[in-house]
């Protein structure tokens, strides 16, 4: 059974229909026009898209502000390390370390003397430049006073037996600055090589860890080694090195590492070095401060009594 229509309600529709006709408009192209259509609008469209706007404005002027700073860093840094730099040379150049530098520190006030004399004629030869002086050489033959004769025959010595000399010499110091750049060049791709393909250095010799059997032990007498050392960080490992990789019975043989560095750093290093081989198993002893008897200057009774001092901390 169908529902009977409801002639109230449709009544009611229409009127409501026909007093808000802004609110619910109805498509005549439509072909069911039993349909309404009601337009629902935004209040604030474009909120979304103008939030959306100022927050990229904000990170642009952030990221501009982050390289500014990082510009002004990397002047500042610049900055002081030429003026350290310069510091430096200038310490370096003009104080003396000792009273024997008074010759090199006298060498370096004529350097500084020549270097300030050429750049003053440098700026002497750029004013002419600009102003437009032009200056004439005169010759040997239209010299007329006897300092116009002079400069015109340096002149010409100069040029016939000076500047071939020296230009074969700025020749061959090009030539050495090409063949160094080259080998730098090669070193960094050598490096380079060597970092890619993760290349291990390999020891010649490997020090074998345990006894090393070489016959009957008693047949080798005792040997006692002594390495005396004093401040050498650049030779002491392989100084101890090549007396512990000898062949001969580590049981006949006893070394003595005598250390007479006043170097802190040398002592540790040395130090370090002896223990090493010593937990390799090689009979060694590290002693600091020696004192060396020549048989032609035999020593007094009363001489280590007299420069026992020389000997504390040691």
């Amino acid at each position: 059974m169908s529902r009977e229509p409801n002639y109230e309600f449709q009544e009611w529709w229409n009127k409501q229909r026909e007093k808000n006709h802004d609110f619910f408009t109805n498509d005549s192209n439509n072909a069911n026009e039993g349909f309404l259509t009601v337009e629902i609008r935004s209040l604030n469209p474009d909120l979304t898209t103008e939030k959306d706007r100022s927050r990229s404005a904000r990170q642009l002027s952030w990221i501009c502000l982050l390289r500014f700073q990082q510009l002004a860093n990397s002047l500042a840094w610049i900055t002081n390390s030429f003026l350290l730099l310069l510091r430096t040379a200038n310490r370096r150049i003009s104080a003396a370390d000792s009273p024997s530098d008074s010759s090199a520190s006298r060498l370096y006030r004529i350097i500084k003397f020549f270097l300030f004399l050429v750049v003053l004629l440098l700026c002497v030869e750029l004013v002419a430049y600009f102003k437009g002086w032009h200056f004439s050489p005169p010759s040997a033959a239209s010299a007329e006073a006897a300092v116009e004769l002079f400069y015109a025959l340096w002149l010409e010595i100069r040029a016939d037996y000076l500047a071939p000399p020296l230009q074969s010499l700025a020749n061959v110091c090009i030539v050495l600055f090409l063949i160094q750049s080259m080998d730098r060049v090669l070193l960094m791709l050598g490096c380079l090589w060597i970092k890619i393909r993760r290349i291990k250095p390999t020891a010649s010799m490997e020090y074998p860890i345990g006894r090393v059997e070489i016959g009957n032990v008693d047949d080798y007498p005792m040997v006692l080694v002594q390495i005396p050392m004093c401040n050498e960080k650049e030779v002491y490992q392989q100084s101890i090195a090549a007396v512990c990789i000898m062949d001969w019975p580590k049981e006949r043989m006893l070394v003595q590492v005598l250390d007479d560095s006043d170097e802190l750093d040398a002592q540790n290093l040395i130090q370090a070095e002896v223990q090493k081989w010593h937990q390799r198993g090689v009979h060694i002893l590290y002693r600091h401060g020696l004192f060396v008897l020549a048989t032609r200057f035999p020593a007094s009774t009363r001489f280590l009594e007299e420069n026992h001092s020389s000997f504390q901390g040691k």
